[in-house]
């Protein structure tokens, strides 16, 4: 089960905001859906579940933007070629 929020981060990275709610909230209510927990103290525990286990991908996520644009930055002309 853990994968499916890592795999909520990695698609909705790109807004990192969003989906870390959506993570926090999302796992309660689906586990809560499924009858797997009921008391207060487990939602929460299953909202900070959720919350790392999305950050985990929206880290993964925001870390390859990072290095598609670091590839995608034009290097600069060495000294020789400028004149």
């Amino acid at each position: 089960m853990i994968p499916t929020m890592i795999l909520v981060g990695l698609l909705l990275g790109r807004w990192w905001r969003a989906a870390l709610v959506v993570g926090a909230a999302g796992w309660p209510v689906l586990l809560w859906a499924q009858g797997l927990v009921s008391t207060p103290g487990e939602l929460l525990g299953a909202a900070a579940l959720g919350l790392v286990n999305t950050a985990v991908g929206v880290l993964v996520h925001q870390l390859g933007l990072a290095l598609v644009r670091r590839a995608r930055r034009p290097s600069p002309m060495p000294v020789a070629a400028r004149h």
